[in-house]
């Protein structure tokens, strides 16, 4: 009799046990439950390698423009990208997409036929002499120097959308994002892919897609900017590969002159 006695409280005590063990684990479910409806991170939710897609209307989206022929109506024929520098007003593209300055604006952002950031005029370029010269494709990345298009207009596009930090030297295989119009989308497109180099100054990526008026795109590395797309073939005479000339002592150089003097 006194040992069931003993036994009831026992019993008791470990339905009690089991109970408060059994409301901990629900809880630590409920907050795994949580964790796990939170908003995915930019990087988790980037699209797999090699797969292109409509870019996000992001902060790097928005340093990216398409670059037009007279103004908003005359369609967008190449793309280009800001870039940090002293003055603020610096753009990378490639050197193939600069011809006729007088008639060339840049609109970063732009998206669905409008300009966010607002329409910037080109007012100087700076372009390897071997580019002028010849047009050697190791040569194929330039940079500009742009003002607003309205006249009483006094910002500067760096303090607009911000700009990428340039960098050279990358290893063979690093993976680039690239980011691009192409001439017949009102849309930036997005991929990332492993790159390799085709030769000592040219690499090379595979994204679908990637077609005319892409020319100019940035190619980031950890979102930095370390090409364009350009160089061999013009950056590719088929939608699915793309080429950048490796940025050299040469394209570092007109980076520092365009930075300094821009």
């Amino acid at each position: 009799m006194i040992q069931r006695l003993r036994s009831r409280p026992d019993r008791r005590l470990r339905a009690v046990a089991r109970g408060r063990r059994a409301s901990r684990i629900l809880l630590a479910l409920a907050a795994m439950g949580a964790l796990l409806s939170v908003d995915v991170p930019d990087a988790l939710a980037e699209p797999p390698l090699g797969v292109t897609t409509t870019a996000a209307p992001d902060a790097t989206a928005q340093r990216v423009g398409a670059l037009f022929a007279g103004g908003l109506d005359g369609g967008h024929f190449c793309t280009a990208s800001v870039v940090r520098s002293e003055d603020r007003d610096v753009i990378a593209t490639a050197a193939h997409c600069l011809g006729d300055l007088e008639e060339t604006y840049f609109a970063p952002g732009y998206r669905d036929g409008e300009a966010p950031y607002g329409l910037w005029k080109l007012t100087g370029a700076y372009v390897a002499p071997d580019w002028t010269d010849g047009q050697d494709p190791d040569d194929d990345i330039a940079f500009a120097t742009v003002r607003p298009a309205r006249p009483a207009d006094d910002r500067r596009i760096e303090d607009v959308v911000g700009g990428f930090p340039v960098t050279a030297e990358q290893p063979a295989d690093a993976t680039v994002a690239v980011v691009g119009y192409p001439s017949r989308d009102e849309s930036p497109l997005y991929c990332a892919n492993g790159t390799s180099l085709l030769s000592r100054t040219q690499r090379r990526i595979e994204c679908p897609d990637l077609s005319g008026g892409t020319s100019g795109s940035p190619w980031l590395v950890d979102g930095a900017l370390a090409g364009v797309l350009g160089g061999y073939e013009g950056g590719g005479t088929v939608p699915e590969v793309s080429y950048s000339a490796v940025m050299g002592d040469q394209a570092v150089e007109l980076y520092r002159e365009a930075a300094v003097n821009g």
